[in-house]
């Protein structure tokens, strides 16, 4: 990790450095768009023929029957699991949905004015397509959290995508009851679930992580199919000004592990602490190489002047993790996707059994949203319904702004029922 100063000889530095951190994002999909773009467009004009290429070319599918994973063997990987692992997948599902449960946005009506009723309607969306990455390590918690809440919502066909799924990710899905899990990765499985093919229905809405292909597919289909967002590497800010440094070195060794492109960052006006943590994640990711590699190349340390320049630097980086060290600090915090407070709230937790989403938005998208939840996969219907009375109360002044706009067709649909209503 290295150590950038705001104020002194290397304030100009780190005023770059921190400004680039803000520019982040999806500059890195440029170099694979080339390739996804063939990928993509092979997929929506021939189907199947191109999925199953890129399946056996991908995915290491020898045999086009397997693509879609059968019931039995989701079973088969649930019973294999040890019962303690078994009990830990049940308490995460229940936690999930109980979060997803009390996000779920409610039907509504009221009478603001007599003879005027408005609300709104709550629908589920009909389909979705879930992506669980399944590389370097088996991600069942992906499952959980991206299945779950579209089940809270209702949506009636839930799609899982894996390539090579891990055992215990199949019995993930037999846990929430999937019924649709094909052996398919990458930006071919986000072209299958965006426009279908023979094998695939296309679906309506793709959720989910994936590495720089699968982002960068997900950006191509985004005007065809509905997406969540455009998630990147993981990244992960302390804030600080009186953690434990093993507690927070270990935190950043931790998200880094994720990741060779992982950014971890503390933040921090305390020049004793700022030493103690790096000591502490020199020793902790010694033997840890994709966490060292990316504390090498991502790790900055942030040494501010104030407290008050130290809050700011956070909100303008918006990360995807935040830790902080006490609940007054949710005051100042505006821009993250979750935060965890105190030294006893470990981000690793977050990303099993809290209960809240841990796909969340990264390279400072949280500027503009949350992480992935219950109304990703719910609509909102508007309801309004007139009575006469309520028409000729509202109607003129509606009639006039029509008439301000220059929309005549506007203004007579409205001034004519209300000739109507007169004559009657």
């Amino acid at each position: 990790m290295k150590t950038i100063r705001t104020k002194g000889r290397g304030a100009q530095q780190a005023a770059l450095a921190i400004a680039a951190l803000e520019r982040r994002g999806g500059t890195a999909l440029d170099t694979v768009l080339p390739a996804v773009r063939r990928i993509v467009a092979a997929v929506r004009k021939q189907g199947d023929r191109a999925l199953f290429r890129y399946a056996i070319q991908f995915d290491g599918l020898n045999d086009p029957a397997k693509l879609r994973i059968q019931p039995e063997e989701m079973s088969a990987a649930w019973e294999a699991l040890s019962p303690a692992l078994r009990n830990a997948l049940s308490m995460a599902a229940d936690q999930i949905r109980a979060f997803a449960v009390n996000q779920l946005p409610a039907s509504w009506s009221e009478s603001p004015i007599p003879g005027l009723v408005t609300g709104q309607l709550v629908r589920p969306l009909a389909s979705v397509g879930c992506y669980v990455p399944s590389g370097r390590h088996p991600l069942p918690s992906t499952l959980l959290m991206t299945a779950i809440p579209a089940q809270v919502a209702g949506v009636a066909r839930i799609v899982v995508v894996s390539p090579k799924p891990a055992p215990e990710t199949l019995a993930a899905a037999h846990l929430l009851g999937i019924t649709e899990f094909y052996r398919l990765g990458g930006a071919h499985a986000v072209a299958a679930l965006a426009y279908g093919t023979g094998t695939m229905p296309r679906v309506d809405k793709i959720v989910g992580p994936g590495n720089l292909y699968v982002t960068a597919a997900k950006r191509l289909v985004a005007f065809d199919c509905a997406i969540d967002m455009l998630a990147g590497p993981t990244e992960i800010v302390i804030t600080s000004e009186r953690g434990n440094a093993a507690d927070i070195a270990a935190d950043l060794v931790a998200q880094a592990e994720h990741d060779c492109e992982a950014l971890a960052i503390f933040i921090t006006t305390r020049a004793g602490l700022t030493k103690e943590v790096m000591a502490e994640v020199k020793h902790r990711s010694r033997n840890n190489p994709v966490a060292r590699e990316s504390l090498t190349r991502n790790g900055l340390v942030i040494l501010a002047a104030t407290v008050d320049e130290a809050r700011s630097i956070t909100n303008r980086i918006a990360p995807e993790h935040l830790t902080v060290d006490l609940p007054t600090d949710l005051d100042w915090v505006c821009n993250a996707g979750s935060v965890f407070i105190g030294r006893w709230s470990p981000q690793p937790m977050g990303d099993y059994i809290s209960g809240p989403n841990h796909t969340l938005p990264t390279g400072g998208m949280a500027r503009v949203r949350g992480g992935l939840s219950v109304n990703d996969f719910a609509k909102l219907i508007t309801v309004q319904k007139y009575s006469a009375q309520a028409l000729r109360t509202l109607g003129p002044k509606a009639a006039l702004l029509a008439d301000a706009e220059g929309l005549a067709g506007h203004a007579e649909a409205i001034r004519g029922r209300l000739r109507k209503r007169r004559s009657q």
